[in-house]
């Protein structure tokens, strides 16, 4: 009998996972196991599990996520419409995908699924996955369009150091926080002589100031100050090259008695970088032939960043991360069409049947 994924997707979503996904693991666990599939949990937390066809071929992950974010949104059906946290982000994707991995038919190659447990956070399951493969679908709510690109993100934060002093002799210092004026100059002007040129798909790369602290009396030239950075990075910047460019491009904005420094924030795991997928590529292909819509870049960072370097690599689901009233993934109206989910299953499953035939 067929998987049957609206029934497995509204009793994933009335499963809170934004603090423990023990207990969502463990559904899913059943799931595959009372399909006859064997499920093997790594040490990162991931759920892998794989079939195989009769013949040598292509190797096709199926990946996505089992946390959502807080604070948990009960599961609430009216008609076509299921509510509830993770609707779309990203327990609709997973029950596609899900859909595909149980019911395609494999003539050749192997599909693997792999769902990661903390998605939402430092991606720690992700970055801990080494599968070798030949293609990776990610689910996400992309309102069944193919997205084959999306933009990366780092965050950091610039400190400049001055010379403190009285705030009645100014002249005997040296103020960081006046500084701090050239240097957000500097920032503004960054992808004009610095940074990678406008993407073909993802356009623009940005860079916005936004954290500012300094100073630490009123009546004191402030000896530092420190500016947060947001980086929405664009091929073929990289994570490495962002950081060193920056910091050159900021140092000759600054005076030569003071210091300036730029630094990551600590985390776990590589920050999100930028990744394109060629339009023609196989896993495209198939998913277009198979009934999903627009080939575009996808509008926030996933994971798919950290496969994209060893396949090719697509972003793809149903739901939206916004629509027409403003914000849906992450929100309180979180929501999904139960026909979305239904019809993304059948496109996936398409799909993964065209790449292992």
């Amino acid at each position: 009998m067929a998987f049957d994924p609206l029934d497995f997707h509204e009793t994933a979503v009335s499963i809170p996972s934004h603090e423990d996904v023990t207990e969502m693991r463990e559904y899913l666990v059943e799931t595959l196991e009372d399909a006859g599939v064997s499920v093997r949990i790594d040490d990162a937390g991931n759920t892998l599990a794989t079939r195989e066809g009769e013949s040598d071929g292509p190797h096709i992950v199926l990946n996505t996520h089992i946390d959502t974010v807080p604070p948990h949104v009960p599961l609430e059906r009216d008609g076509e419409i299921v509510r509830g946290r993770g609707s779309c982000d990203a327990k609709g994707p997973l029950a596609a995908l899900l859909s595909a991995f149980l019911d395609a038919e494999i003539a050749s190659g192997t599909v693997t699924l792999a769902v990661t447990p903390d998605e939402e956070v430092y991606s720690t399951g992700a970055a801990a996955l080494d599968l070798d493969a030949d293609g990776y679908i990610v689910g996400e709510p992309t309102g069944l369009d193919i997205c084959n690109a999306a933009k990366g993100r780092f965050e950091g934060t610039v400190e400049i150091e001055g010379l403190a002093a009285h705030a009645a002799e100014p002249e005997s210092g040296a103020s960081a926080i006046r500084a701090a004026a050239p240097v957000l100059q500097a920032l503004e002007s960054y992808d004009e002589t610095v940074g990678p040129p406008e993407h073909d798909s993802l356009g623009r790369p940005t860079l916005e100031p936004t954290v500012i602290e300094g100073g630490e009396a009123t009546n004191q030239i402030p000896a530092e100050c420190r500016i947060t950075i947001d980086r929405r990075s664009v091929p073929p910047e990289t994570q490495q090259g962002f950081r060193e460019q920056l910091s050159a491009h900021l140092q000759s904005w600054i005076p030569d008695s003071m210091d300036l420094s730029f630094a990551y924030t600590e985390r776990e795991t590589p920050f999100l970088e930028a990744f394109a997928t060629p339009a023609d590529s196989d896993v495209v292909t198939a998913l277009r032939d198979a009934g999903a819509g627009e080939v575009r870049p996808f509008g926030a960072a996933t994971e798919a960043s950290y496969f994209a370097a060893d396949a090719p690599t697509v972003v793809f689901g149903p739901g939206v991360l916004a629509d027409d009233e403003g914000a849906v993934a992450h929100a309180e109206r979180e929501y999904v069409r139960r026909s979305e989910v239904e019809r993304a299953g059948e496109i996936a499953t398409a799909a993964v049947e065209s790449l292992l035939d």
